[in-house]
């Protein structure tokens, strides 16, 4: 039987849990929760009752194995380890979110909160650098396409040039905020 357009949308995405007990794929996983969020529920036990309550038709819907849909705490053990990145681009492609002529993108960078990573104990050495993402947002419309990811070596600044060049779009207002407003020192007059 085919599988439904949703769970294929999440079926390349790298499964890093690990597979000793596992009983439900990661793509039905991020399917549900996704169907769940876009129903309306906030936290994991809100989702449960939403798993609970459409029970009969998710599985009519969804052709889990032996019939059997993942609990909440498996949606949320599914998302612990999951590169959002990766879940939010796979998100755009199956939503299909592109810009269209006119509308506005407001572009912001934004560091991950908790990807700064010490290598060591000692004060010494140098730290893996936090993760900087450029996102845009379609005012519009309220949806947000998918996040770039800066050079650890760069800034934003310098970012989103690229950034727009690898969007190749047309027709469309960018909408900056002030960082990225600055001028070069030697423009200063």
């Amino acid at each position: 039987m085919p599988q439904l357009a949703i769970v294929e949308a999440f079926a390349d995405l790298s499964d890093t849990r690990r597979t000793a007990g596992q009983r439900h794929q990661q793509a039905l996983c991020l399917a549900l929760f996704t169907l769940a969020v876009a129903a309306g529920n906030r936290g994991f036990l809100a989702i449960g009752d939403w798993l609970r309550a459409y029970h009969d038709e998710l599985v009519a819907l969804f052709h889990p194995r032996q019939d059997r849909l993942p609990s909440y705490s498996t949606l949320r053990r599914a998302l612990l380890r999951l590169d959002y990145r990766e879940y939010s681009a796979c998100l755009s492609r199956f939503f299909g979110i592109q810009p269209l002529p006119g509308e506005t993108i407001a572009t912001d960078g934004k560091v991950l909160r908790g990807s700064y990573e010490t290598i060591s104990d000692d004060p010494r050495v140098d730290s893996h650098p936090a993760i900087m993402l450029v996102s845009a947002y379609i005012v519009e419309r309220g949806l947000i396409l998918e996040p770039y990811e800066v050079n650890s070596k760069t800034n934003e600044i310098t970012a989103l040039p690229v950034f727009i060049e690898q969007m190749a779009l047309q027709g469309v207002v960018f909408a900056f905020d002030a960082i990225s407003t600055q001028k070069n020192g030697s423009d200063d007059h």
